[in-house]
């Protein structure tokens, strides 16, 4: 699913103390908020990135409070010492996780917190069920969005006017995002650091999480199957190769003879393991490599179209767009080396 999406956010900002200062995410913690999701926002946004050579966060994380104690998944866990709610009128990314308790309104502090950081242009994310906050605050209506699955109908109740789509992993509507579930918020997550910082670091941060780099978010938020007599082989050692040959002419028919088995069983496998197709999921591979080329400083299009597999620099330029928003000459622009600095990938 293309996610149609505006650019988000620079991961820069200037003027704090008259310097380039990072870019700044406030996190909302409300009564009863998802500790695992709060957890999910400062992991992938507020620690340092020594695997990338950073003794600093990639973001500036601050955590937002509207009491001065707040209990967290059904009073499990308490959290003292957060900012206010003031904080997020100098965020430039508003994430609002999710809650156990949805049909319970929000506080008119929260609520107005958000529409503020919405109205000044600022890019507002949602995990799990934070969208019933986002949708309560009025920034949905006639959106698209997603939630759990298991809150959909409760959901569309409440608010009939958004575009619910209740069976993918995330959405992207340009400034306002919303994640399906905890685990989707990690997708999303490594979504925004992609178009922030690029696929290398987004690379980087997911192998530090030991997690998939890249879902699309039109992807099913989750399969329903019996568990078989006799479990599926993996399919990592067939990725794997194919990883490594993405610049040969790869097909469907040749991955399945790889892995022994016919085209309609690897389809079967690759829609019950990943969720995708065996095409759709080589696709995003070879556009990912080609990002990563353009990245490391190959200037030549047919060169990266050729070695990414993408054919010819007509479907590289097609298949970038609707990957990342950007032509292939406006991603090296944002993402490549300065002038001088090019490498040999």
């Amino acid at each position: 699913m293309p996610q149609e999406s505006s650019q988000p956010a620079r991961p820069t900002r200037s003027t704090r103390s008259g310097g380039r200062v990072p870019h700044r995410v406030a996190v909302i913690v409300d009564e009863g908020t998802n500790p695992f999701e709060v957890g999910v926002a400062t992991e992938l946004f507020g620690l340092p990135r020594p695997e990338l050579g950073l003794a600093r966060p990639l973001y500036e994380v601050v955590l937002c409070t509207p009491a001065r104690e707040v209990r967290m998944n059904h009073g499990f866990f308490t959290m003292t010492g957060g900012r206010g709610l003031e904080a997020v009128d100098s965020a430039d990314t508003l994430v609002v996780p999710g809650r156990p308790d949805n049909v319970v309104p929000r506080g008119p502090d929260v609520l107005d917190a958000i529409r503020r950081t919405h109205a000044r242009g600022a890019r507002v994310m949602s995990f799990c069920t934070g969208t019933f906050a986002l949708a309560e605050a009025g920034l949905l209506d006639g959106r698209r969005a997603t939630t759990h699955w298991m809150w959909a109908e409760t959901f569309r109740a409440l608010h009939p006017r958004v575009r619910l789509e209740s069976d993918v992993l995330f959405v992207d509507e340009g400034g306002i995002l919303t994640a399906a579930g905890s685990a989707a918020a990690l997708d999303l997550g490594l979504y925004v650091v992609r178009r922030d910082h690029g696929a290398e670091i987004a690379n980087a941060v997911s192998r530090r999480l030991v997690f998939a780099a890249h879902r699309d978010g039109g992807q099913r938020q989750f399969v329903e199957r019996p568990v078989p007599d006799v479990p599926d082989e993996s399919l990592a050692p067939l990725l794997a190769w194919a990883q490594g040959r993405l610049g040969e002419p790869l097909t469907v028919t040749e991955l399945a003879a790889r892995a022994a088995v016919s085209p309609a069983t690897l389809h079967r496998r690759f829609r019950a393991q990943l969720g995708t197709t065996p095409l759709a999921w080589l696709t995003a591979e070879r556009v990912a490599l080609a990002c990563r080329l353009i990245e490391r400083g190959e200037q030549r299009l047919d060169v990266v179209a050729a070695r990414s597999g993408l054919g010819t620099a007509a479907n590289l330029r097609a298949r970038v767009r609707r990957e990342t928003g950007l032509s292939p000459s406006a991603y090296r622009r944002r993402f490549g080396p300065a002038a001088g600095e090019a490498v040999t990938a």
